[in-house]
């Protein structure tokens, strides 16, 4: 197994984006996945690095990465330790990481000699979910995507109206970060940007113009994001597959930090679902 950890690469909004690339040395043209964290997440959250390995091991190159802005930083990328950077992110930064990391992989001469750049699939983890998606529709590197645990509507993620003139006003609003007791702060400019691009950052007609297979996986113990998001996903695109892994949470069991070896049972569930999908390209 190879695991190139950490190479950075400049980010579009003055900050950079931090790379693992996961793969074996026993085949070339390898097809290509790039995972994309969700909201308070990272590249080496949890159970991801197991992911990563197992991808691997079935011949993918693996590459997943740190948004910019997701609070990490080169020298501390697990947690929050950059709160400023946390606030000032927003979801077109976060396409903008995404097409920087696509970028990178056409560019670099270690994933192009490994790797087949005619076949790369996007994963994408809850709201990373949605930025696949969007990104999806609009670049045609893409050969397939599939939302793990994804958001359907960035909307009303983004701002409730009964907060919008204290948000303004304050500049900032916080939300609580139960794993690090870190009140993450959210400037005004997340809303700012999400109304300056309401119709690009709409999943919803996103994902109704796909032209790539697509597949949607959700645990039905999801609370965070409930099981009715992936069935919305799965009714504006008729032909995207809907894979429901009973029992599953919206982490399919894993946490942080994982120091078990093993992947959880709905997590390896979902990986195969992934690798069946993939594998009818």
């Amino acid at each position: 197994m190879i695991i190139k950890k950490d190479t950075v690469i400049d980010g579009k909004h003055g900050k950079s984006i931090l790379i693992d690339a996961t793969y074996t040395s026993n085949n070339t043209n390898k097809p290509i996945i790039i995972f994309c964290h969700g909201y308070k997440g990272f590249k080496d959250w949890g159970a991801w690095h197991l992911m990563a390995n197992t991808f691997a091991e079935a011949g993918f190159c693996f590459i997943k990465f740190n948004f910019s802005h997701n609070g990490g930083t080169m020298e501390q990328p697990i947690d929050f330790p950059d709160l400023e950077a946390f606030g000032n992110n927003n979801y077109t930064k976060e396409l903008d990481d995404l097409e920087s990391v696509i970028d990178w992989v056409f560019n670099n001469d270690v994933i192009k000699d490994i790797g087949n750049t005619n076949n790369i699939s996007l994963i994408g983890h809850s709201r990373g979910g949605g930025i696949v998606t969007i990104k999806a529709e609009e670049d045609t590197r893409i050969r397939s995507i599939i939302s793990l645990a994804g958001v359907c509507d960035f909307g009303k993620r983004t701002a409730t109206t009964g907060d919008l003139e204290s948000w303004k006003k304050d500049g900032v609003k916080y939300v609580l970060n139960g794993r690090t007791k870190q009140q993450m702060p959210h400037f005004y400019q997340f809303y700012e940007d999400f109304v300056k691009n309401e119709a690009r950052l709409t999943i919803k007609r996103a994902v109704s113009n796909l032209n790539v297979p697509h597949l949607i996986i959700h645990g039905n113990a999801d609370t965070s994001v409930f099981m009715d998001e992936a069935e919305k996903l799965h009714n504006w695109n008729p032909n995207s597959k809907l894979e429901i892994i009973e029992g599953a949470n919206h982490v399919f069991g894993a946490s942080h930090p994982w120091d078990k070896k093993e992947l959880t049972k709905h997590l390896k569930e979902a990986i195969n679902a992934i690798l069946l999908f993939l594998d009818k390209l």
